[in-house]
């Protein structure tokens, strides 16, 4: 029997929510906040909330300094290619180990998650070194390989855990009237699994278009996403955080926009098996 949750109690939870998400979200509104300020506001003390002139000089300056477009269709490439091979390879490989599982299937998960433990300065200088032998330093290719094998390892785990909240049964009936290999991932497995595959899909976007240390060591001007974008208004003279502020507030926005309309199907894959 359920137990009854009392007014009192509702009222305290929602304030505790509300209070842990201003405290996540307050970062941004104060980036974006900054971003609308003459650089003597920005550093002004006591800091100035609301009641400063505003501005979108900001704005305009890095636009007129930075190719924004450029920056922002290499970031749409690399986060959206290396996420979607990352699915191609990691749907067979998680069906295998969720439904045709060996005695070496649970090491094999825990090695690929260990590759996640390792420090990424560890394996810079050997990769640098054969990206620049092999002429892909610079390169929405080379970037697109890295992500893609980087983030592989996390859409293996998350696609392997939702699958094995699928019923074998399912799978055993569509090889019962006849389906290959291939159909029953595409046409049966698939279509079950599309909350957690597209609960995947948005993680790993996310996570591939946050991507810095690789993309600030990998590139410098061809290939460069909205990471570089952002630090490249880190310079030696000092911080000008109200244009940091404004080339970081015009990096985050599309993501954040794709999270806010996508966020039920995010929830939504996350709560039914893709992430326990």
């Amino acid at each position: 029997m359920a137990r009854k949750v009392t007014t009192q109690r509702k009222v305290i939870m929602t304030a505790i929510a509300w209070a842990l998400a201003i405290l996540i979200f307050f970062p941004i509104l104060w980036t974006f906040l900054t971003s609308f300020k003459s650089e003597a506001d920005a550093i002004a003390s006591p800091p100035q909330f609301l009641f400063f002139h505003w501005t979108t000089e900001n704005y305009a300056e890095v636009q007129s300094r930075s190719n924004y477009l450029s920056h922002f269709m290499n970031s749409v490439v690399i986060s959206f290619g290396s996420t979607l091979i990352g699915l191609i390879i990691a749907i067979p490989a998680a069906w295998a180990m969720a439904f045709a599982p060996t005695k070496r299937t649970k090491d094999v998960l825990m090695w690929m998650l260990s590759t996640k433990m390792m420090p990424p300065v560890g394996a810079l200088i050997p990769i640098y070194l054969m990206f620049r032998n092999s002429g892909l330093l610079d390169t929405r290719t080379g970037l697109v390989i890295v992500l893609t094998l980087i983030n592989l390892p996390i859409i293996v785990w998350m696609l392997y855990t939702y699958f094995k909240e699928i019923p074998g049964e399912i799978l055993e009936a569509a090889r019962m009237d006849g389906a290959s290999l291939a159909k029953e991932i595409i046409y049966v497995l698939t279509p079950m699994a599309v909350p957690g595959i597209a609960s995947t899909l948005l993680l790993n976007i996310i996570l591939a278009w946050n991507e810095a240390f690789w993309t600030l060591n990998l590139t410098a001007s061809k290939a460069a996403p909205l990471t570089a974008f952002i630090a490249s208004y880190s310079s030696p003279e000092g911080l000008f955080y109200a244009k940091l502020s404004a080339a970081s507030t015009m990096a985050i926005a599309p993501i954040l926009i794709l999270g806010w309309f996508s966020q039920k199907q995010l929830v939504r894959g996350l709560t039914f098996g893709a992430v326990k």
